[in-house]
């Protein structure tokens, strides 16, 4: 399979969250970009994170950090070509920052899949989560090219590659992702 980095999309502007960087919000006193960054060490050869805010903080990590190269947040996409066209690697685990319950088998069963295309990502079994995804690096000229037109929607680019997803609905709640205030304060009761 070759070389495999994981990235943790931390680049987003959080309107849901009023704002706040939903990477450095605590689920039970520990930053949430954390719980991701725990799940994927041991499933990746080296881990990065993608951020444009609060750089300072995720680089004490140890961990290096790419901003996008497109500036005004054009969403995941951009996070994704950025770390894309900076960071060697064969594959692309890419993962949100707000999905602290990502499985420990992520990649491996990503992976099995992957002989067979250069983009997977994860369906839960009710929907498709386009940005828990897969990807090979030989798509960067296409993911380039798509942001240069204007495109955003992340789903319909991996599409247009011939992508598919891999069913992970037997995972109960791992792909759940904390948008807003009431969901971490639901999550803080269930932990």
């Amino acid at each position: 399979m070759g070389t495999v980095t994981g990235v943790i999309l931390a680049g987003g502007k959080a309107s849901r969250m009023g704002g706040q960087d939903k990477g450095l919000l605590e689920l039970n006193g520990k930053p949430l970009w954390q719980y991701v960054a725990h799940a994927l060490r041991p499933q990746v050869d080296k881990l990065i994170v993608s951020a444009n805010r609060n750089l300072e903080i995720y680089r004490a990590s140890g961990l290096p950090v790419i901003q996008d190269s497109i500036a005004d947040y054009p969403g995941p996409l951009a996070g994704m070509l950025s770390v894309m066209q900076h960071i060697d690697s064969d594959w692309y685990l890419f993962s949100p920052c707000d999905t602290p319950f990502i499985p420990h088998n992520l990649a491996k069963r990503l992976s099995s899949v992957s002989e067979s295309t250069s983009a997977v990502w994860v369906h839960d079994g009710e929907r498709d989560h386009p940005t828990i995804a897969l990807l090979h690096r030989k798509i960067v000229p296409e993911l380039q090219h798509y942001i240069e037109r204007g495109e955003r929607r992340v789903m319909v680019f991996l599409r247009s590659l011939g992508g598919c997803s891999v069913d992970f609905s037997d995972t109960q709640n791992a792909f759940i992702n904390v948008n807003t205030p009431e969901d971490l304060a639901r999550w803080e009761e269930k932990a």
